[in-house]
């Protein structure tokens, strides 16, 4: 018996849309078939495809499916922000569920959130969802942003009250609403790119209890189809993710780098000393197997499958690249996301 099943709850699912027509139809669908979920606000953010003709056909068979509408963007509002916190207004449920259009949902996916809130005695309940990786760089860069992040973001610590770490991922955080007013909800992350993150710290200073783990297996995304929307993506905000400083860039940086040059140096010292082809591409091979074995138990600590080894080199040129980016991005002072371009450097945007 699940948490839902002795005390029934209300849940208002919310879901920012901003030209999500090839992905929002799964994600709607995948909510619908839970009973926990009373409402789906899909809340159009000035879409300029078929969002939302696609979510008024499905409103035809999901009675509890609403389209919202966005119309502009306040000033010091990131969009997606705004959008949730329209449909964060208008959401009738005792918890609110968060999840972007790209989402898909197992059909236990908010029972077993809200058991994990009854057993912790949690208000906020995020997965870290599971990634569908398609293409070479997709499987490259994603698990190593991943494996980076756990690093940084340790559930253990996130999910111990006496630690002050704090972090969420938007793509499924449930939280009370009435917590959620008491720390501001997203008005009070309005200008954040970081808004998940921010809205836990906020959640966790305020003295309420967090939880966030994996979504293996409960919620799974495929968050770029493309390489240019997936190095859009990172660069607004792994700069943040990574620690925000010109230090912590450098160090990730070197770290993500080392491997390859030192792959690179040994080649170029054995060849200099033995001037012997053979010598030099056996040694080198030697040091890819070593990088790629170390990077396979990272992956496997991470979740992710060994057989995506083989990616380690690239995997950390492509970090190392997409880091650099959006550190100049941010500090330049602009970013550019989904046809929107936000200014950064303000205190809550930097932090």
């Amino acid at each position: 018996m699940t948490e839902s099943d002795a005390h029934p709850v209300v849940v208002s699912a919310i879901i920012p849309a901003r030209n999500e027509q090839a992905v929002i139809a799964a994600c709607v669908q995948s909510l619908a078939v839970q009973r926990e979920i009373s409402e789906i606000l899909v809340v159009n953010d000035q879409s300029t495809d078929a969002t939302a003709a696609i979510v008024t056909r499905e409103m035809q068979n999901i009675p509890k499916l609403r389209l919202l509408e966005t119309h502009g963007l306040p000033a010091g509002w990131v969009g997606k922000n705004n959008a949730v916190w329209l449909g964060a207004r208008e959401a009738r449920g005792e918890w609110l569920l968060f999840t972007d259009a790209d989402a898909v949902h197992n059909a236990d996916s908010t029972a077993r959130a809200l058991g994990i809130a009854a057993r912790e005695y949690a208000v906020l309940i995020s997965y870290s969802p599971e990634q569908l990786m398609e293409t070479w760089y997709e499987k490259a860069l994603i698990p190593f942003v991943y494996s980076r992040l756990a690093a940084k973001f340790s559930f253990e610590q996130v999910n111990d009250p006496g630690n002050s770490a704090a972090a969420a991922n938007g793509q499924f955080l449930l939280i009370r609403k009435d917590v959620y007013q008491a720390v501001g909800g997203h008005a009070q992350v309005a200008s954040d790119v970081l808004e998940d993150v921010a809205l836990a710290k906020n959640v966790k200073n305020a003295g309420y209890k967090i939880w966030f783990g994996t979504g293996k297996g409960i919620v799974h995304v495929r968050m770029y189809c493309s390489f240019g929307a997936m190095w859009e993506g990172w660069k607004k905000n792994l700069y943040l993710l990574m620690g925000g400083t010109a230090q912590t860039v450098t160090l990730e940086v070197i770290r993500a780098l080392a491997p390859a040059l030192a792959v690179f140096i040994v080649g170029v010292l054995l060849w200099l000393n033995t001037q012997s082809i053979g010598i030099t591409l056996i040694v080198a091979l030697v040091a890819i197997l070593a990088v790629c074995l170390s990077y396979a138990r990272r992956l496997r600590r991470n979740q992710f499958p060994a057989r995506l080894a083989p990616y380690a080199i690239p995997a950390g040129l492509l970090f190392a690249g997409v880091l650099w980016a959006s550190y100049r991005a941010h500090r330049k002072g602009s970013l550019e996301w989904k046809g929107r371009e936000y200014p950064v450097g303000t205190p809550r945007a930097s932090k």
